[in-house]
């Protein structure tokens, strides 16, 4: 049982800030309600700033979903929400924020599951080199 709790839970992570991304991108404007009021002094308006932040979580939830630089990625999703959760305050939003910060910090200690692109690369660079040389045995 042990060996599914990783992937199931970068795979359930990576299809939680999917769906975030994909919110935010598919219909900005509920989205800027959340905007802390800093953003409003920045040289890009909220929108484009909506915008970016649904790239960022889009683009880094599919990179947790194939399980490649699992590690790395979850630490930075794991920061970033967990920002948004200092942010957001201590409220319903905030506490929700704040799970799936430390489920992102888990997977960040974790090491890579067997279905993750990150083991495939791991046991490529492990292989013993095989000579193509003739006569030679690999």
């Amino acid at each position: 049982m042990n060996k599914f709790s990783t992937p199931i839970l970068r795979i359930g992570m990576g299809l939680v800030v999917l769906w975030f991304g994909y919110q935010q991108l598919s219909d900005v404007l509920p989205w800027i309600g959340y905007l802390p009021s800093w953003t409003s002094a920045l040289p890009i308006s909220q929108i484009t700033f909506v915008h970016l932040n649904g790239w960022f979580e889009l683009t880094l939830s599919l990179l947790l979903l194939c399980g490649f630089y699992t590690r790395a990625v979850a630490l930075l999703l794991a920061l970033h929400i967990a920002n948004i959760a200092f942010i957001v305050g201590y409220n319903a939003i905030g506490v929700r924020n704040f799970g799936l910060s430390v489920a992102l910090f888990s997977l960040f200690f974790s090491v890579p599951d067997e279905w993750s692109c990150d083991m495939l690369f791991e046991r490529r660079t492990n292989e013993p080199p095989t000579s193509k040389l003739v006569g030679i045995p690999s």
